[in-house]
């Protein structure tokens, strides 16, 4: 038997994309109940393109719970720089987790923590049984990267992914996956609003890391770089150390998933059931 696979799906990511891709026109798809389905709509075509080129053996899908996480006790602001989610939007966050688990797919989230975190802790704990591929646009998640775990970074349009492995991060980067944390302790992230190292933008980063190895090294050796990059090292010293913390994923938060319950297997007439009660008639197709 070939090998197994397990599919691990970011699905805010997922769904936040197909709401975008599909509400730019200002008109957003509904029931003729006038139930907004737009964005589960888009996520059932990227949803089933993943499973079509990866041809994964198992499946679970990752969920935010919430905004209020660990990270935002840690940095009051942290993500406070992204707008309420569309008000249409926000009826779609059940809906799209009744179309998984009419999937049989294990929807798994844990308040507290993201569903980043919920990916880096079952990638960890079950890579030795299958390899893992991770679908995600979010490329903090390459930090997960090893020789048991791929990670799919969804380009434009559908089905266009740029698949890491240790080696392809290397060729296009020239970084390890534990370099991507350090990375962003010293530039910050603008998208989840944490400010790095004052000064210090991608390119210096990238720089700082490649001729040190790492943080560590590198603060060992401050009296070796620029005065101008030292001092802002020095006066930014705590939001570093903050910052790099943000950025790592944790891989240890309290989520379980028994490999028999993400076993890729559907009821496809409890499919079509959910489909026809959105009327999704144009993706029967892909339920062959």
């Amino acid at each position: 038997m070939s090998e197994q696979r397990l599919l691990l799906v970011d699905g805010m990511a997922i769904l936040f994309r197909a709401y975008f891709a599909t509400s730019f026109g200002g008109s957003v798809r509904k029931t003729s109940a006038g139930v907004p389905v737009n964005a589960v709509h888009g996520f059932v075509r990227y949803f089933m393109d993943a499973i079509k080129t990866f041809n994964p053996t198992h499946v679970a899908c990752c969920w935010d719970m919430g905004s209020t996480t660990f990270r935002t006790e840690q940095y009051d602001g942290y993500k406070s720089n992204r707008p309420a989610a569309p008000e249409d939007l926000v009826p779609q966050f059940d809906l799209v987790k009744e179309v998984v688990a009419s999937f049989n797919v294990p929807n798994i989230g844990i308040v507290g923590y993201e569903a980043d975190d919920c990916i880096g802790t079952l990638a960890a704990a079950l890579k030795d049984q299958l390899h893992v591929f991770v679908v995600t646009g979010d490329h903090d998640m390459l930090q997960l990267v090893d020789d048991r775990v791929s990670v799919a970074i969804m380009k434009k349009g559908i089905g266009n992914y740029m698949v890491y492995t240790p080696e392809s991060l290397m060729e296009e980067r020239q970084l390890t996956p534990v370099q991507i944390i350090d990375i962003k302790g010293l530039m910050g992230d603008t998208a989840d609003n944490y400010p790095g190292v004052k000064g210090i933008g991608e390119k210096t980063a990238h720089k700082l890391i490649q001729e040190h190895g790492s943080i560590e090294v590198l603060l060992a050796n401050l009296d070796t770089v620029s005065k101008t990059i030292r001092a802002k090292i020095e006066a930014d010293l705590e939001m570093l150390h903050l910052s790099r913390d943000l950025a790592t994923i944790r891989c240890d938060v309290p989520v379980t998933a028994e490999i028999d319950s993400c076993s890729w297997a559907y009821d496809r007439d409890t499919v079509l059931r959910k489909f026809e009660e959105l009327e999704f008639k144009s993706l029967l197709s892909l339920i062959g």
